[in-house]
């Protein structure tokens, strides 16, 4: 296996073919529509880095057509240093999922879905299922094209990836379905892979990163997967 590193600094223009999911996703509208939900979920979309709920807009559009009760995740934007982030991400889970009576889904965009794992980790019994798109679940940014920017501000991603290790002690045991491309020009596709927990399921799309958020491979198997 090739060593893990992040894309070259050229691959981020990869992400201007992003555009092209949108008339791919008009096109297959039909499918997509009649993938209604017999078994409506509870749904929370987290964004990536940077991002806030009006990001995944699409997404929760979509899943609540379905028939789910999709909510963001209601922070602005996603900016604040990740473990105060997920701590505060922990005790909302916890207050929602105590309100609901019943686990919840989570749905994470990139940072947003490392963070859902996470949570997952500390809430195992309120989470029912993890969905990951083009999450750098190895190393946090240190294998993606903001890791300069971490650097720039004096952060050691070196750290980062040893406080990602240390938290693996836990074991991950919510069902987790991690997509993710090759196309990807932000984060390593290889970062998306984990090879440790045993109910993690990896399926590749040829969406680059940003598309993730608007592909239609990604809506059928998010909306597939939650009517199992």
């Amino acid at each position: 296996m090739a060593a893990l590193k992040p894309p070259a600094p050229q691959h981020i223009f990869k992400e201007m073919f992003s555009a092209f999911e949108l008339p791919k996703l008009y096109l297959r509208a039909p499918e997509l529509a009649s993938l209604k939900s017999r078994n409506p979920r509870n749904i929370m979309v987290l964004p990536g880095f940077g991002a806030g709920d009006s990001s995944s807009l699409p997404l929760r559009s979509y899943l609540s057509y379905l028939g789910h009760n999709v909510r963001g995740w209601g922070r602005g934007l996603n900016v604040q240093d990740v473990q105060t982030t997920m701590d505060k991400l922990v005790s909302v889970v916890d207050r929602y999922t105590s309100e609901l009576g019943e686990p919840i889904v989570l749905v994470g965009w990139s940072l947003g879905g490392y963070l859902a794992r996470e949570v997952a980790r500390d809430l195992p019994d309120r989470i029912e299922q993890v969905f990951t798109l083009g999450s750098p679940i190895i190393g946090g940014p240190k294998y993606t094209q903001v890791a300069p920017l971490y650097r720039a501000q004096g952060i050691d991603v070196d750290w980062i990836e040893l406080a990602i290790i240390e938290r693996e002690i836990v074991p991950l045991t919510t069902k987790v379905t991690a997509i993710y491309s090759k196309n990807d020009g932000v984060v390593a596709w290889r970062a998306c892979i984990d090879d440790k927990s045993n109910n993690v399921e990896h399926i590749e799309v040829a969406a680059t990163h940003i598309g993730l958020g608007i592909s239609a491979d990604v809506y059928r198997i998010i909306a597939t997967a939650i009517q199992d």
